[in-house]
């Protein structure tokens, strides 16, 4: 854990570096634009950022002073808060027979199952896949954004452990299979039955996946096959909880927040680093009235 956070804080160094200099060079990427065609979004089959000034525009823009201090955050907290969520005391015999089935809210109730190894094995095949995503920059027009974008990429992953283990660590709640009388008792009363709220597997394969479908649609407005990534990373996301479910590890609510957070953490922290010079044709402002009620409404298309 500290090798992979010690490289990740490198990584997002050397991104930061890069992300400076990544327009000054004398050939453009297909990130950026000149200030000799003029192209919009509105253009038919156009894949690059609106013409706003007469500097050339990267999609995304880096902010040292604020991403620095939110990945070390991220990353050091998670890296210290895995040791402890992992390592939680074992729960006793007694503590373990005391759980009744019936207490769990009604709308998890129903999702009490025993432990299923091959359903947890099967579970960390989408989760690991999801892993390596950022060296799918290395092709295409992303190519050479591939530090910014791995920064980037950084930097949700390190959100979503923030909070996934600060959930974790602060709150005992005995997953599914350790209610289940057909579990075994040495497996109900490991540590890590009690590491149910919330998801992170599920977090982490959605931060991954949708962080990917947003990138890739950033760069590609005008293109189809944005709509492929979405869905990819849709079901990739409802595999990994559905097979979190099959194996006991999690109760509904656990798997619906950690599907929220993740998605949301994936297409937001691409969202707010998007250059405000380039023309955001997916956001619009709307007028509404309800009766004597007048406000507005946000609208935000992918």
């Amino acid at each position: 854990m500290k090798r992979l956070l010690v490289c990740g804080v490198l990584t997002m160094f050397t991104s930061l570096i890069w992300a400076q200099n990544d327009t000054l060079g004398a050939s453009p990427p297909d990130s950026v634009i000149d200030t000799v065609t003029p192209v919009t979004l509105d253009s038919p089959g156009t894949n690059l950022p609106t013409l706003v000034s007469g500097k050339k525009q990267p999609i995304y823009k880096l902010k040292p002073g604020v991403d620095i201090p939110v990945f070390v955050i991220g990353a050091g907290w998670s890296g210290y808060a895995f040791t402890k969520i992992y390592s939680k005391p074992h729960s006793t015999e007694e503590d373990i027979l005391s759980l009744n089935k019936n207490d769990i809210n009604a709308f998890d109730r129903w999702a009490v199952r025993p432990f299923s190894e091959s359903a947890d094995k099967i579970s960390y095949y989408p989760f690991f896949a999801s892993m390596p995503l950022p060296f799918l920059f290395l092709f295409g027009n992303t190519k050479k954004d591939f530090f910014k974008l791995t920064g980037l990429y950084l930097e949700a992953m390190s959100i979503t452990g923030f909070f996934y283990t600060g959930s974790v660590y602060f709150v005992d709640r005995y997953r599914p299979y350790a209610y289940s009388n057909e579990s075994t008792m040495e497996q109900r009363t490991r540590g890590g039955a009690k590491n149910s709220f919330y998801a992170g597997h599920v977090a982490l394969v959605a931060t991954s996946t949708f962080f990917m479908a947003k990138v890739y649609a950033d760069y590609h407005p005008e293109s189809k096959a944005k709509w492929v990534f979405y869905t990819l990373a849709g079901t990739t996301t409802a595999l990994t909880a559905y097979l979190r479910y099959r194996a006991g590890q999690h109760f509904p609510t656990d798997l619906l927040l950690g599907m929220v957070q993740g998605t949301l953490t994936g297409l937001l922290v691409p969202h707010f680093h998007k250059n405000k010079l380039i023309k955001n044709n997916n956001i619009s402002i709307v007028p509404f009235s309800s009766g004597r009620n007048l406000g507005l409404s946000m609208i935000y298309r992918l």
